[in-house]
């Protein structure tokens, strides 16, 4: 499914570690572990200067499938992460007490990609990259002097890219730069507030669940404390955020009917309605929108002005189609928010790293492989039936024997089994640390 990337992991030949801090702090065992642990592999050094990871990261497909079909990894609520990020912890007030970090310079905007730091690139400013990779353990040793960007410099960069939420491209553009700039004791408040986190809600889990993880956009299927798949999602805007949740997922409804959201009504569908009447247009003719009054009994779209709505003067609902948001399966389950999760008819934005664009419900990329996994052993819902009805675009619910909990958590800081910190945009700003680790 993951396509080159996958070609060129296995043409790497081992694990890559993503390494967060020192190997040797967390392990004992040196260095040399560092190279052995990790859910991706950019390969060891090869004694030259030719990088071992072999798909081209600034080709525009690399980064769209990377974002789109992420590797699976350790499942965030596991509960070995609780001791690891105490761990983490540990590690970084020992980073604090060193004094951080440098900062780098950040690149001009919208700077041509050949002008930014990454491989082969002789610039001043790597030393000081080198330096920061190294206090954060990426960098596992090399001339911490140079200024030449190589190989080690290469793969310690791909590591922070992916252990804080971005494409490994090995390119230093403005966003990993910043991200780069999020000082050691920013990270150290974020690990404590989202210890507190996981402590309260990895006990709540069950032997099957969903959870959707907000700050990174994506959603992961566990089964006995180990990943399933993990699969892009979109979540809601800062300011229409996709809140906490618990509950069990009950039902799949698929080639849903859309009955807009109280927030969708008032914020999208009454002001775009006023700004296509000035147009002589009609936002319900056009979209395929229907409008209910307080009866039940469908309005005319002609006769609507738009200028007099209110968002309680109507109801508004959207047949199954192509122009229908929620695509060909919607996730039930009970929410006093009115959220829920669904396809999408265009799958453009999963291959974005920054996908904080809903207004408050997750779409799922793939969402067919996640109803399948729901309805495991529920016949006769295999994969084959599932695809059916996504070609069928017939209407039909059906309610899961086993309900399988659901959990929408932010958490934006953690550390996993194998000793990898990681980090992701504080979207909400829930971690009390401002603006710096939400700016990249």
């Amino acid at each position: 499914m993951r396509g080159r990337i996958a070609r060129a992991m296995a043409s790497a030949g081992v694990a890559l570690a993503i390494v967060a801090f020192s190997a040797a702090d967390w392990t004992g065992q040196g260095g040399a572990a560092a190279q052995n642990f990790g859910w991706i592999n950019f390969g060891p050094s090869s004694g030259d200067n030719t990088p071992s990871y072999s798909t081209n990261p600034t080709d525009p497909d690399f980064v769209r499938e990377w974002e789109a079909n992420p590797p699976k990894g350790f499942a965030t609520l596991a509960k070995a992460n609780i001791e690891a990020t105490k761990m983490a912890i540990r590690q970084y007030l020992m980073i604090v007490s060193r004094g951080g970090w440098p900062q780098l310079p950040l690149p001009p905007n919208k700077a041509p990609r050949d002008s930014l730091m990454q491989y082969g690139t002789t610039d001043p400013a790597v030393s000081l990259l080198r330096a920061r990779l190294l206090a954060s353990g990426d960098l596992l040793g090399g001339n911490t002097s140079s200024n030449y960007f190589d190989n080690d410099v290469d793969r310690a960069l791909k590591r922070f890219q992916a252990s804080n939420g971005l494409t490994p491209t090995g390119i230093a553009d403005k966003r990993t730069i910043a991200a780069l700039n999020v000082p050691a004791d920013v990270r150290l408040k974020q690990l404590k507030a989202n210890l507190v986190r996981l402590q309260e809600v990895i006990p709540t889990t069950s032997k099957k669940y969903v959870v959707v993880n907000i700050p990174a956009a994506q959603i992961e299927a566990v089964e006995n404390g180990r990943i399933v798949a993990r699969y892009a999602g979109v979540v809601g805007k800062a300011d229409r955020p996709t809140p906490l949740l618990h509950t069990p997922i009950t039902d799949l409804s698929f080639n849903p009917t859309w009955r807009l959201p109280p927030t969708v009504i008032s914020e999208d569908l009454i002001p775009r309605g006023q700004q296509m009447q000035q147009k002589g247009q009609n936002v319900l003719v056009k979209f395929g929108i229907d409008a209910y009054d307080g009866s039940g009994r469908k309005v005319d779209p002609t006769k609507i002005d738009w200028n007099k709505v209110n968002p309680g003067t109507y109801r508004y609902s959207q047949k199954p189609g192509k122009e229908n948001p929620l695509g060909f399966l919607k996730i039930n389950f009970d929410s006093a928010h009115s959220v829920y999760m669904h396809d999408t008819p265009s799958d453009r934005i999963f291959g974005r790293n920054f996908r904080s664009e809903s207004s408050g419900c997750i779409r799922v990329h793939n969402i067919e492989n996640l109803a399948t996994w729901l309805l495991a052993g529920q016949a006769p819902w295999d994969a084959d039936r599932v695809a059916q009805m996504k070609e069928s675009g017939r209407p039909l619910d059906v309610k899961l024997k086993k309900p399988v909990q659901l959990l929408f958590v932010y958490i934006s800081a953690w550390a996993t089994e194998d000793g990898v910190v990681q980090f992701r945009r504080d979207i909400y700003q829930k971690d009390g640390v401002g603006e710096i680790a939400a700016s990249y």
